[in-house]
């Protein structure tokens, strides 16, 4: 017999929304910064997902002081044009309220600062349709995937692990969801393939809304 799961904790850059676009624009002028040109965007779709700093200290071998240079640069464009280079997922709003009948409880879990994740989702129309938001804060506050989780946990009164499922499309989320716990289900439509979920250690894998309907509603 399928799993019910009560709760559905979702990530957002790339689960909820194809944020690729302002994201990788932003991480090219703050690259520029420093005098690296990356021409191509496709070059930059690490940066979608992860915590930002994670990816120029990975990608870019920056030291944690320069890496938190690249985030401020990042934001000055991010926050003013980037943020809104973005679109939902087609079918992620008929999911949600699907959801929402068939009596999902459904809170944001992601690595996004928590007042850029308010204004995406409210700008899209979507923010009162979860019980909760959680993200990180500017100040370092909740800095991995789990700290995240586990904010959104605790904020509700959640205990029982078994009740909950966290849905992303990179390994950070599964991870994120392994160290608090969960069971976790990575979406193909994102950014991240089947080998990196896999490796995580994903509970399961499905390739569209579709199969992602099937698995949890």
């Amino acid at each position: 017999m399928r799993k019910q799961y009560k709760y559905l904790f979702w990530d957002l850059d790339g689960t909820l929304s194809d944020s690729a676009p302002g994201i990788t624009r932003s991480a090219q002028y703050a690259l520029s910064h420093f005098g690296i040109d990356v021409p191509d965007l496709s070059d930059l779709l690490c940066f979608v997902g992860p915590p930002l700093e994670e990816s120029f200290k990975e990608f870019y071998h920056f030291s944690s002081e320069k890496a938190d240079e690249a985030v401020a640069k990042y934001r000055e464009r991010y926050e003013v044009t980037g943020l809104y280079e973005n679109e939902l997922y087609a079918g992620i709003t008929d999911f949600l309220d699907a959801a929402h009948a068939a009596g999902k409880i459904q809170m944001v879990a992601t690595s996004k600062p928590q007042r850029m994740a308010d204004l995406v989702l409210k700008h899209f129309g979507i923010y009162d349709k979860f019980a909760f938001v959680g993200g990180r804060e500017y100040d370092g506050t909740r800095k991995t995937k789990a700290e995240v989780i586990r904010y959104v946990m605790n904020s509700c009164g959640l205990q029982d692990r078994s009740d909950i499922i966290m849905i992303g499309d990179r390994k950070h989320d599964i991870l994120g969801a392994k160290a608090v716990g969960l069971d976790s289900v990575g979406v193909l439509y994102g950014y991240g393939n089947r080998q990196e979920l896999a490796d995580a250690g994903a509970t399961y894998i499905v390739n569209d809304l579709d199969e992602l309907k099937e698995l949890l509603l």
